[in-house]
C-alpha cells in the first residue's frame, strides 16, 4: 500500500476564524469528516498491513482530534446552538435540540468504544481489528455523520437565523477564550 494512503488529507481553503462562528462550526464539521475518513483509511491498511508505524500514528492523529478539538467544537453547540434551538418556541427544533444533546451523549459512548481500540494500536498492542472493532468504527462514523447532517440543514440555520451581531460576537468570544485565543 503506498504510504501516503492512511495519511490525513490536507486542511484545504484556510479555516474561518472566530468571527465567524458559524463558519467555524463548518468548518470542524469538514475536519470531522477527514478524520473518520482517516478512521476509515486505517482500518483498511491495518487489515492489509498490519500495525507498522503509519497504521500507529494515524491512529494517534484521530485520537488526538477526538480528545482535543470534538469535545471543545460539542460545547460550542451546546453553548450556542442547541439553547437557541430549545428556547425558539418551535416543537420542531425543540426536538432537534433534544436529539442533538443525545447525540452529543451518543457520541462519547462511541468515542469511549473506539479510543481504546486505537490506543492499543499506537501503543503497539495490537496488530489488526477484527469485525467488532471495524464495526464500532462504523457506527461512530455513522452517526456523526447523520448529526453533522442534521446540524448543517436544520439547526444551524435556525440558531444563526436567531442571532444579531451583539449575540454572534459573544459567541466568538466565547469560542476564542474557551481555546485561549485572543
Amino acid at each position: 500500500m503506498p504510504t501516503h494512503s492512511i495519511q490525513p488529507p490536507g486542511a484545504g481553503t484556510p479555516a474561518p476564524g472566530f468571527d465567524e462562528p458559524f463558519d467555524m462550526l463548518r468548518a470542524c464539521h469538514e475536519r470531522v469528516h477527514r478524520m473518520l475518513a482517516l478512521l476509515e483509511r486505517l482500518g483498511r491498511h491495518v487489515d492489509a498491513n498490519g500495525a507498522d508505524e503509519q497504521a500507529r500514528q494515524a491512529a494517534r492523529d484521530v485520537m488526538r482530534y477526538f480528545d482535543l478539538a470534538a469535545p471543545q467544537h460539542h460545547l460550542d453547540e451546546e453553548r450556542h446552538v442547541i439553547p437557541r434551538l430549545a428556547a425558539a418556541g418551535d416543537p420542531a427544533l425543540a426536538a432537534l435540540a433534544a436529539r442533538l444533546q443525545d447525540e452529543h451523549r451518543a457520541m462519547s459512548e462511541g468515542w469511549a468504544r473506539v479510543r481504546p481500540l486505537l490506543l492499543s494500536l499506537a501503543e503497539g498492542e495490537r496488530t489488526g481489528f477484527d469485525t467488532e472493532a471495524h464495526r464500532a468504527f462504523q457506527d461512530y462514523a455513522r452517526l456523526y455523520a447523520s448529526h453533522i447532517e442534521a446540524e448543517e440543514s436544520a439547526a444551524f440555520p435556525a440558531a444563526e437565523a436567531g442571532m444579531d451581531g451583539t449575540a454572534l460576537q459573544a459567541m466568538s468570544q466565547d469560542m476564542a477564550g474557551r481555546r485561549g485565543v485572543g
